[in-house]
């Protein structure tokens, strides 16, 4: 009896015994399944398109989010902070780290989802769960049809022009923008002009309309449209009083003769051009639609164009009938494959990442030409590649010395081979600055001696002997305004400079030798071209392009030497849609689309032989052709 009892004991211990080990085994699966995970708040981040991205998530699961905070975040208002909040909605709703990109803010879009994700991994969360969910958008499969009689693709300036102006000629205007903003690109730029407009007269600047058309035929090399030019220059001063009529007033400045028309203030822009829309195409029964991105156009049996087929934010595509297509998608610039194919440019889309060139493979994929002038781009301001990563060091002033340099005459400037390629007074203009760099590569360099240095760090920019202060737009120097001056020291130069090499933004070398090979450039090749720029700078004259003798200052004996990595600014592509002064888009016959119309950038190849060159030109003639071309399609829908 006792040992059947010993017995029974020994047996129960070792069932427990084993049960331990297998209890003990499966938490180890468990845990290694989960990575290890701990429930808990986590902080990630991520760089976005503007700054870096910061966020708290909170998990109570492995493979669930419960909340996610965004702690900082610096992106575009409007459109990259809303694209936050849409794809931090979706991640919460759908529990998945596989979202849409919102339209126009896809690197913002990303930079949300990846600083989710560092927090995920954090918490040793279930990623492959995360990343398999689907969401499953609530309008996938159904199809909606609407009818109009106008469609405007595109609500940036000129297609608002042409929504309102086609509303106000009486017809049923439909306007879509993919993105969640109204305004495009003019929500983001400074001044258009508007030709003799009536404020502009007023105060006495008055432009000598024959002379301008013709020195612009002529600049241009006559590949141009001058019944277009005529058009603008003639027209676009009635532009002025339109908007102001429509409550999108705009303030004249005497641009060293140049009649500009700065825009109202910022963060008023997008709300004016919303109120236009609502007085003019939803109070005559039309829609703003949103978010919601053109596919396809649809034609009718003989070519014509019939309408638009559109997808919604939920999934919904939309069959839209209409008598007239406007298309107004802004180009092509945030396609780096596509402006390096048509144009050979790789510097920095400074526009919107939106205009990828879809709208103009739609209406080519309707018969519309390619202009013999395809590539042409607005490349219209020099940047400094070490900005951005010295602004999270050093005040805006501070962090912005590299870009100063580089929009002044008084340093010298070299290929990425190490050559010198123009005379760098070509910096005092814009677009001169911008085409003569982007004709030389990628990028270019600016040279700045250790002397030039410790001048600039003493006396500013006034030590240096700048003719005046660097041509930067202003929104560039906005927030350092007080201490933009010639005479204010460069305090902390040296060390700033010490960081954009660091943060690889820059170069530096103790011999010219040195500087070549830390830079990539060809040693032989730079130090011929140092060797003439400082005879030059001794003689006083520039034998190879004729350089100025005040701009030729000193470069000094002794090193360091700093290179700045300057790239080019392009504004937006110019053209890819050929059209008539009624803004009707032409096939390759050069026989107007019957129904499609286009304004806006995508038309603007007419004006243009193969870059633009204009000052204000690009708003001035996007607000012109939108007024224009929606009359026009107006006109066409309604039989007019």
């Amino acid at each position: 009896m006792k040992q059947g009892w010993m017995k029974v004991f020994i047996l129960s211990c070792c069932f427990l015994l084993i049960t331990a080990v297998l209890g003990g085994c499966q938490g180890d699966k468990v845990n290694e399944a989960s990575g290890g995970f701990k429930a808990g708040k986590y902080t990630g981040q991520a760089e976005g398109k503007d700054g870096t991205i910061k966020v708290e998530v909170t998990m109570e699961q492995a493979d669930r989010i419960k909340d996610i905070q965004v702690i900082s975040q610096t992106e575009t208002a409007g459109l990259g902070d809303n694209a936050i909040e849409q794809v931090k909605n979706q991640i919460l709703e759908g529990q998945t780290l596989s979202v849409d990109a919102v339209s126009g803010a896809s690197i913002s879009s990303q930079a949300l989802v990846a600083a989710v994700e560092d927090a995920v991994k954090q918490a040793g969360g279930d990623l492959e769960t995360l990343k398999a969910a689907k969401i499953k958008k609530a309008g996938e499969g159904k199809t909606e049809k609407l009818v109009a009689d106008v469609v405007i693709v595109g609500a940036g300036a000129s297609g608002v022009s042409a929504a309102v102006t086609a509303a106000d000629k009486g017809a049923k205007v439909i306007i879509l923008e993919k993105t969640g903003v109204i305004g495009g690109a003019s929500n983001l730029s400074w001044a258009g002009k508007f030709y003799n407009s009536s404020v502009a007269v007023e105060n006495g600047v008055k432009v000598n309309v024959e002379k301008e058309i013709a020195d612009w035929i002529v600049n241009n090399h006559w590949r141009v449209d001058a019944a277009a030019i005529r058009q603008y220059v003639t027209k676009s001063g009635e532009t002025y009083d339109w908007l102001k009529s429509k409550g999108y007033e705009t303030t004249f400045i005497n641009f060293a003769g140049e009649q500009l028309h700065m825009l109202p203030a910022y963060d008023t822009r997008e709300k004016l051009l919303r109120n236009m829309l609502a007085e003019s195409v939803e109070q005559h029964g039309g829609q703003v639609l949103t978010e919601t991105t053109a596919k396809e156009l649809m034609t009718g049996q003989h070519g014509e164009v019939t309408g638009v087929k559109a997808v919604k934010t939920d999934g919904t595509t939309l069959e839209i009938t209409a008598k007239s297509v406007v298309m107004a998608t802004g180009g092509y610039a945030g396609n780096k494959e596509m402006v390096k194919e048509s144009f050979g440019f790789e510097g920095v889309n400074g526009g919107l990442g939106q205009n990828v060139g879809e709208g103009l493979k739609m209406a080519w994929a309707a018969g519309a030409k390619v202009p013999d002038n395809f590539g042409g781009q607005m490349l219209h301001q020099t940047l400094a590649r070490a900005t951005a990563k010295l602004k999270k060091e050093y005040s805006s002033f501070e962090a912005s010395y590299p870009l100063m340099v580089s929009y002044l005459p008084n340093f010298m400037n070299v290929g990425p081979s190490g050559a010198r390629f123009r005379d760098e007074a070509a910096t005092l203009t814009s677009v001169a600055a911008a085409n003569t760099s982007a004709f030389n590569g990628p990028y270019h360099l600016v040279i700045v001696s250790k002397s030039q240095l410790d001048a600039l760090a003493s006396k500013g920019m006034k030590g240096v002997k700048a003719p005046q202060l660097p041509g930067m737009p202003p929104e560039f120097y906005a927030d350092f305004k007080d201490r933009f001056t010639l005479e204010q020291p460069w305090d902390n130069a040296e060390k700033v400079f010490e960081s954009m090499v660091k943060n690889g933004d820059g170069y530096k070398g103790e011999t010219v030798e040195e500087l070549a090979q830390n830079a990539g450039m060809d040693v032989e090749v730079f130090r011929a071209a140092f060797n003439n720029y400082a005879e030059a700078t001794k003689t006083g004259t520039d034998t190879e392009f004729g350089k100025a003798g005040e701009y030729l200052l000193p470069m000094g004996t002794e090193g360091p030497y700093y290179a700045v990595i300057a790239e080019v600014n392009n504004l937006g592509s110019v053209g890819g849609l050929l059209v008539n002064t009624k803004f009707q888009v032409l096939n390759d016959k050069r026989v107007p689309v019957k129904g499609l119309y286009a304004v806006g950038l995508e038309s603007e190849g007419v004006l243009f032989n193969d870059t633009y060159v204009g000052n204000g030109v690009g708003l001035g003639y996007s607000f012109t052709s939108g007024r224009l071309g929606g009359e026009s399609a107006a006109a066409e829908a309604l039989g007019l």
